[in-house]
């Protein structure tokens, strides 16, 4: 018979979600609408520019978000994308309950031997959330991580259930589709389960794209990209922001086609060059170890991981650091926490623990002192390496996870359940 304290407790966190998610939606519409919540009002702008005059993103302009982004983008307008303050809390409705799917998924995915529901993954989730402030409610990300989180509770029990919601997330914001690598690599067969169904997804956005009138548009938010410097915000960044506080040739500059604040300096272009190569080479070497898994018959064991490790690197080795790609990592660890037996925990628990603390730096950087770091403040400045720091050793601890999982079966491993 289930103990009172523990039939409370998806109730108590219930009350939590609503109070986390209200404070949240506070923080952004009323408290800092300028700063966390400015994309979302370029998001009204670009739906009330094509409600009212007929010009749509990717259909009749190249766009800097692949073409299914017009759909959560469009579905606040329509209830009125006339108001900044009446977009934005639709907006916040529609995070409210995609977050409110994932919690779902992850408190039904697996029970404890009395029959009540595993909640650590919950509840960590929802700390993270808080944490991350009101930048996890105010971008795509926002839409994206919620998806990411169902398909991977989904997983190996519905893989082409997962791999329809990765691609579906993939043409929302590129990040979830990298996850269909390692769901490929796990299940037996990939053409039939992730393949496929990706591919058909696809098929259908650029299908209705051509229709529309968007056919030379549908691949723009690639090349849009290709001016883009090392974001303030990167891992990247981190050595010019420091030279920043004495060096007079180091400077941030607004990129003012991409909205993104950009550390300029000696070495700075050199920088991005090398990163698209280490991004490809740290990708690869992350793809060996999913393969090395699936050849020593731990594919499964390696998928959550593996896509940890994956979406580390994509935020590590890369030149863009906005802070609302944190929300990436969030999935994969809130459902490794919800999975995972005790004995997989030695790397997972200091790499959950140091993701909340990226989160909570992250916030107090993003918005908090964001001005105070453009404008070359040091306490501000020395968060944000810390932070950076902070995300490269949670990286480490992904790749230490993924490399234990490749382990043969007759070396005991930190396995998912």
């Amino acid at each position: 018979m289930t103990s009172r304290p523990e039939a409370r407790r998806p109730v108590g966190l219930w009350v939590a979600f609503g109070a986390v998610h209200a404070w949240l939606a506070f923080l952004g519409v009323v408290v800092a609408p300028a700063s966390s919540f400015h994309d979302v009002d370029l998001y009204r702008y670009w739906m009330f520019v094509g409600l009212y005059t007929d010009q749509w993103p990717v259909l009749d302009t190249a766009w800097v978000y692949p073409a299914g982004a017009m759909v959560p983008m469009l579905l606040p307008a329509l209830t009125g994308a006339t108001t900044t303050v009446g977009y934005a809390i639709g907006w916040c409705l529609m995070v409210t309950l995609l977050d409110a799917g994932a919690t779902v998924a992850l408190l039904r995915h697996r029970a404890g031997t009395d029959g009540t529901p595993r909640t650590t993954g919950a509840w960590w989730w929802l700390g993270f959330l808080l944490l991350l402030g009101p930048v996890a409610m105010g971008r795509l990300d926002g839409i994206v991580a919620p998806l990411m989180v169902l398909a991977l509770v989904a997983g190996l029990r519905h893989p082409r259930a997962a791999a329809l919601l990765l691609a579906a997330g993939a043409w929302i914001k590129i990040a979830p589709g990298a996850l269909l690598l390692p769901l490929a690599v796990a299940v037996r067969r990939p053409v039939r389960d992730v393949v496929v169904p990706a591919l058909a997804v696809s098929g259908v956005v650029v299908a209705v794209v051509t229709v529309l009138g968007g056919g030379r548009n549908w691949l723009s938010f690639l090349s849009t990209q290709q001016g883009r410097g090392v974001q303030v915000e990167s891992v990247t960044a981190t050595p010019w922001v420091i030279a920043s506080l004495w060096r007079d040739d180091v400077s941030v500059g607004l990129n003012d086609a991409l909205v993104t604040w950009e550390v300029s300096g000696p070495g700075t272009v050199a920088a991005t060059q090398v990163l698209d190569v280490v991004l490809v080479l740290a990708v690869g070497a992350v793809a060996a170890l999913l393969w090395r898994a699936r050849q020593e018959g731990r594919a499964v064991a390696a998928l959550l991981p593996g896509a940890l490790a994956l979406l580390s690197v994509l935020i590590v080795a890369n030149k863009v650091g906005s802070p609302q790609l944190l929300a990436w990592l969030a999935a994969p660890v809130a459902v490794l926490l919800t999975v995972t037996s005790d004995v997989g925990r030695s790397w997972l628990r200091p790499a959950a623990g140091l993701l909340l603390a990226t989160a909570a730096l992250t916030q107090v950087v993003f918005p908090w002192g964001y001005t105070r770091l453009l404008s070359g403040d040091a306490l501000v400045t020395t968060l944000l390496v810390a932070r950076n720091v902070a995300l490269v050793a949670v990286l480490t601890l992904a790749v230490v996870g993924l490399v234990r999982t490749s382990r043969p079966a007759s070396v005991p491993a930190d396995e998912p359940g």
